[in-house]
């Protein structure tokens, strides 16, 4: 519960990102040493995906639910459905961190937590229908 909650305060600290650094630059060096010790082998790919631009905020209208699209690095799968606090529609999810619970997060919901603190993910406006369809097929 403690490295839990020590993640929680360092993504909450992050500040928005200039439209001219990396998503790597505007982390500070504290909080990219505590996230690497809580997040390991994660974080790195987390932020490969964020340098590949590969987070996607989908905010449904009118309702204004949100969820995540998250770019995959395994065969098979292009993109993962996430809720960065609590769900992601990828295996390592549930083998890893609820399974096991070797891992706080895994690397598709800490690269929506990043992208989204730092600002740096796309948003895509789609109808509450099509955010029900999507998330029917999870």
């Amino acid at each position: 519960m403690a490295a839990a909650a020590a993640a929680e305060a360092v993504l909450s600290s992050i500040k928005p990102v200039s439209s001219l650094a990396s998503a790597a630059s505007a982390l500070t060096d504290e909080q990219l040493s505590i996230l690497q010790f809580l997040c390991n082998k994660n974080l790195e790919r987390a932020m490969r995906i964020l340098d590949l631009g590969g987070v996607e905020r989908v905010v449904a209208e009118p309702s204004k639910r949100t969820v995540f699209r998250v770019l995959g690095e395994s065969k098979g799968c292009d993109q993962y459905v996430c809720f960065p606090k609590h769900f992601c529609s990828c295996h390592s999810f549930f083998y890893d961190v609820v399974a096991r619970g070797e891992q706080l997060h895994c690397k598709h919901q800490l690269a929506a937590r990043l992208s989204s603190a730092l600002e740096l993910c796309k948003e895509v406006i789609v109808s509450d229908q099509q955010l029900a369809l999507m998330l029917l097929q999870i």
